[in-house]
């Protein structure tokens, strides 16, 4: 409040600040503005002293607009200071003027700090799991006034500033306060509002000025080519999701079906003129795709910032901010909420292995190595040409764990599928002897990722029941997929990159040579049920010269089709929960860009329109028939029926679940017929014929059972005889009274 009665006469009273420290001021040297700016106690009464570059008078004011007296000019430009009229230490602003305008600016430096003690405490001890609520750009209503709060992780810089549209990105306008004891520097900026576009102007230890850094916990970017980070406002979304995330919490994932739609956001579909849709005109578009193709979750390609189309997402310098590519965060909050209204999860591919070099982004981000390791033997990745994360220091680590923990609260994310794992997990990964530096006990796994690894699946399963956790991770690294109380690394599930591999390189083998390569499709048994293994083919197989899948496929035009859908029939049948990229669904021939939309022009040709039919109904088949999900990671689920077969190249095994009719998967990868093929089948009776790949409706020649088999008994095994279709894979299940 002001007081009352004129202000005293006392100028010549007031501490008019040292030229020299009036020149640290102006320059945007000075180490620690907040103890000469702002609102000062003197004599029993205050004085203020602000830096408003370009004023040429100044009067101070109080929140409500009462004059508390005018302050003088200093010893440099801009400078001013003077006794005010206040009974009590409280925020001011100014009404500046010059010759040719006049303005209102709210006094940072008259402000109290919004972190605390027990802030310090847990961010000091790496402990803190709200850390995204305390660091970055948060509207606030803080001592009176509307503004922001910045705070950012610097220890060894001399100075950072918060710079923006709202200060004529002028570094000395908003010098922020230094928490020394954690080296988070901090300020609250008043009438800054949410869409203020910021960055941080860093002065390095060495006085030497960085390149302006992009937040690191900023929760909305400029859209690229622009790097500047923006001020969301607290996301309002209502959510109306309860009863989806009531169920995945309850439930044991790996024994529900997941049929996960790999999706590059960017390339799925474009609009019209070919720019990027966005996530409202996705959710219209890709979820009721989703639901009508029967896949039961959607895993997004990395949908954080990035500055480069090409690195897909890969290379991110926003971690905590959708990209701005496909609209505000608001928008993926209401996509989300969308696909859990009618039963679709949502994964998203997240990078915690490495971050690119760019001068906005983290490196060298207050003049030395703070997210990343000083010596390129541990910091610089080889295959990327990127940084890896430190994680053998808490702050990095909390900053990556937050991360994780900030998906699945503030966007309601279903899974996290963690990019890159073997990277992580060895210090020799992709280097040459001489070019790693081995761990304390002289080997070569990183035990700090592996800490961090623990710890993050620990924090994300600790706090948020139903969302999982997948690790792409291609080496024998033992116990993957094992709880962190067991020795495993705690993830949920593990992409099994062996079968990927194996049976993509049997496929395209000229049918003729298979019978000399039958163990690829059956060596995968031998360690099938060792992780929970998710299928993937993911969009790594259909870039960089690889081909489509269609091409991958051996033989003659009506051959591709025809292995293909064979395939996928082997796939949706195997034990493992199934990971398919976008555009393989129809059979899209081109290799996939992500500078362009999917040819979904193919859906005019029947053979492609169906083989999306095919895929649509594994889907729905996997869904509905537990014997084909309930067990997908435990070796109950699954027996042999034919695994020995070479000549004929037929494999043909049986899916169980407790309690439930069990599904015989049989398939023929030659295109021969063969009529008369002896199956033992475990049950006796009549079997009916649930999905047959050669099917006309799929583009098949129709070669069939006519619907059904029944089995005999002969020397003590129950035996039936069926035609085996070419380049075909057939289901059976018992025929029941009543059953679908």
């Amino acid at each position: 409040m002001t007081q009352k009665g004129p202000v005293p006469d006392a100028d010549t009273k007031v501490p008019h600040l040292s030229a020299d420290q009036a020149t640290a001021i102006a320059s945007g040297a000075h180490g620690n503005p907040f103890s000469v700016l702002g609102v000062q106690e003197f004599h029993g009464g205050f004085f203020a002293r602000a830096f408003v570059p370009g004023a040429e008078s100044l009067i101070a004011l109080t929140l409500d607009g009462e004059p508390a007296g005018t302050l003088k000019t200093g010893c440099v430009a801009g400078l001013f200071e003077g006794r005010v009229a206040i009974a009590e230490r409280q925020p001011l602003r100014y009404a500046a003027s010059n010759a040719t305008a006049s303005w209102v600016i709210n006094d940072p430096y008259a402000y109290g700090p919004v972190l605390g003690p027990m802030d310090d405490y847990f961010i000091a001890e790496g402990s803190h799991l709200r850390l995204f609520d305390k660091l970055g750009a948060h509207p606030m209503h803080h001592q009176g006034t509307d503004g922001v709060h910045f705070a950012v992780w610097a220890p060894n810089a001399r100075r950072v500033s918060v710079v923006g549209d709202f200060n004529d990105w002028d570094g000395r306008r908003h010098v922020m306060r230094l928490r020394a004891d954690i080296g988070v520097w901090e300020i609250f900026a008043p009438g800054v509002k949410p869409g203020a576009v910021y960055k941080y102007e860093i002065i390095g230890s060495d006085g030497e000025c960085l390149p302006l850094k992009a937040d690191p916990f900023a929760r909305r970017a400029e859209f690229r080519p622009a790097t500047a980070s923006i001020v969301a406002a607290d996301l309002s979304h209502e959510w109306g999701d309860g009863a989806h995330r009531a169920h995945w919490s309850k439930v044991d994932a790996r024994r529900q079906p997941m049929s996960i739609y790999e999706v590059h956001p960017g390339s799925w579909r474009r609009t019209a003129d070919g720019s990027f849709m966005s996530w409202d005109q996705l959710a219209d578009e890709l979820i009721p795709y989703a639901v009508e193709m029967g896949f039961t979750h959607i895993e997004f390609l990395p949908v954080s910032e990035h500055p480069y189309d090409p690195s897909w997402g890969y290379q991110t310098t926003g971690l905590y901010a959708p990209s701005a590519r496909f609209g505000e965060p608001a928008g993926f909050a209401r996509f989300v909420d969308g696909a859990h209204q009618v039963g679709v999860s949502i994964i998203l591919d997240w990078v915690p292995a490495h971050f690119p070099t760019d001068a906005h982004g983290l490196s060298n981000f207050d003049g030395t190595a703070l997210y990343e390791h000083a010596d390129p033997r541990q910091g610089f990745h080889p295959d990327w040409n990127t940084a890896i994360y430190n994680f053998g220091r808490r702050e990095v680590v909390s900053f990556l764990v937050n991360n994780a923990l900030f998906w699945a609260e503030t966007y309601h994310i279903d899974g996290l599928r963690v990019d890159a794992v073997a990277s992580m997990l060895y210090l020799d990964y992709s280097r040459k002897e001489g070019e790693w530096i081995p761990n304390k006990d002289g080997g070569r796994e990183n035990l700090d990722a592996v800490e961090f690894l623990r710890q993050m699946n620990t924090s994300v399963y600790g706090s948020h029941p139903g969302v999982v956790t997948i690790a792409e991770e291609s080496t024998s690294w033992p116990k993957v997929s094992a709880p962190v109380h067991e020795g495993g690394l705690g993830f949920g599930f593990k992409w099994n990159m062996g079968f990927m591999h194996d049976t993509l390189s049997y496929m395209q083998r000229d049918p003729v040579h298979r019978k000399h390569h039958h163990q690829d499709l059956t060596f995968g048994l031998l360690y099938a049920f060792s992780e929970n293994f998710v299928l993937p083919i993911s969009h790594d197989e259909v870039v960089h010269g690889k081909g489509s899948l269609l091409t991958k496929m051996a033989g003659d035009e009506w051959q591709k089709f025809a292995n293909l859908r064979a395939y996928f029939g082997f796939m949706w049948g195997y034990p493992g929960k199934k990971l398919l990229f976008m555009g393989q669904e129809f059979a899209q021939r081109g290799e996939w860009s992500e500078a362009r939309s999917l040819d979904w022009d193919h859906l005019d040709d029947p053979r492609h329109h169906g083989m999306q039919d095919l895929v649509r109904d594994l889907n729905r088949l996997y869904a509905t028939r537990p014997a084909l999900h309930a067990r997908d990671c435990e070796p109950e689920g699954f027996e042999w029926l034919i695994a020995d077969d070479s000549a004929n190249s037929v494999f043909a095994w049986a899916r169980h679940a407790p309690g439930e009719d069990p599904v015989v998967i049989v398939s023929n990868f030659t295109p021969n017929v063969l009529n008369g093929y002896r199956l033992p089948l475990p049950i006796d009776g009549t079997w009916r014929e649930i999905f047959n790949s050669d099917a006309t409706i799929y583009g098949g020649s129709g070669k069939g059972n006519l619907g059904e088999v029944t089995t005999r008994q002969e020397d003590g095994r129950t035996i039936a005889e069926l035609m085996l279709p070419p380049l075909a894979t057939l289901m059976l299940t018992p025929d029941r009274p009543g059953s679908a």
